[in-house]
């Protein structure tokens, strides 16, 4: 028995999960571990994570059904990699592969979302059904993983952030009269409840900056102009993730909106840059990373937030040192720290 396996339902999608997979593979594999990475179907549009990973990959079936054969083959091929500890980046992968990994292997589910996230669809279920039953299950941060264990039972809850890709050595200097939105142009992110609150907050200079692309594009520009906002709020489209520090440095706010997160990467990323963010309480993620929270979708009391730091400098800068220091934990070398000892925690 040697080494990680990482199981996603596909691993080569431009998604959270993914991302947050293959930045772990690697981290791990730099550190000596012997890592795969396996995806139970292809992806139907793959993203090249390359950056000359040392780490194989393997995809299972071609296709989202999972047949009895797909289920040979995943035995087939656990069985040959042996390996000691299984990474389920969903509840999906554990229902999948449940029977399928080597006896001695450890297993270790993941879940991604936030524990009211889970609470509002058939996540919580299946979590409640499967996860107790793992040697560990994993949260995003240690609120949700509270949660978890109270509501659904688990005597295993663990949390682990996920990790920061890399570590800026420039931070924003807070006196650009910009907000920053990030994030697909999708329902799920309610940016109209975002440009509302900047309607309500916000007088010339400031501008709201959206970066992302999306199908709620004209929905969203109609609602600017609704507003009355449409000449301050800037539709950027897709910004390559190298060029993403550019766009933190440039801002002086970041803005969440969204209906339901687990651990915000713009969250992360923009407070290692030293910005302060204005989110509604979500999840014990988006806690974590510290900001001003308005509760869930009160769009009143986010504008509110977001005229204090739009009117202080001061507060920015107060708010903005304090959310890169909590950042310092999301560092790639600290959590693949926490990644170690939860395995010397299971092999004990």
């Amino acid at each position: 028995m040697s080494g990680v396996v990482f199981a996603c339902l596909d691993a080569d999608t431009l998604g959270g999960i993914q991302q947050v997979t293959h930045r772990l593979a690697q981290g791990l594999a730099g550190r000596g571990h012997e890592v795969h990475v396996v995806g139970l179907h292809r992806a139907q549009d793959p993203f090249g994570y390359g950056g000359r990973p040392r780490y194989p990959r393997h995809v299972i079936s071609g296709s989202p059904r999972w047949s009895v054969f797909d289920k040979r083959r995943a035995r087939r091929l656990l069985a040959g990699i042996g390996p000691r500890f299984a990474v389920l980046t969903s509840p999906g992968v554990v229902t999948r592969l449940s029977g399928l990994l080597p006896a001695r292997t450890r297993t270790i589910g993941q879940y991604h979302g936030s524990y009211q996230h889970a609470r509002g669809c058939s996540h919580l279920g299946s979590i409640r059904r499967h996860y107790g039953a793992l040697d560990q299950a994993v949260f995003l941060s240690e609120d949700d993983a509270w949660l978890f264990s109270e509501h659904a039972l688990l005597p295993n809850a663990w949390s682990l952030p996920n990790p920061l890709q890399s570590w800026p050595e420039a931070r924003a200097e807070l006196t650009a009269t910009r907000v920053l939105g990030v994030g697909r142009l999708a329902g799920v992110k309610r940016f109209d409840r975002l440009i509302s609150a900047f309607a309500k907050a916000s007088a010339p200079p400031w501008e709201l900056h959206l970066v992302g692309d999306g199908p709620e594009e004209p929905r969203l520009r109609a609602w600017a102009r609704q507003e009355g906002v449409a000449d301050r709020v800037v539709f950027r489209g897709r910004v390559d993730s190298g060029a993403m520090e550019r766009e933190y440095l440039a801002a002086s706010i970041v803005a969440l909106s969204s209906e339901h997160e687990g651990l915000p990467l713009v969250l992360m990323e923009s407070a290692a840059h030293g910005l302060p963010s204005v989110a509604f309480d979500v999840s014990g993620g988006v806690r974590s990373i510290g900001g001003l929270l308005a509760p869930p979708g009160d769009v009143p009391a986010f504008a509110e937030r977001l005229a204090v730091l739009m009117e202080s400098a001061d507060e920015r800068r107060r708010l903005g040192a304090a959310a890169r220091a909590r950042a310092e934990g999301f560092r790639m070398e600290p959590v693949l720290d926490r990644w170690e000892e939860l395995f010397a925690h299971l092999m004990r």
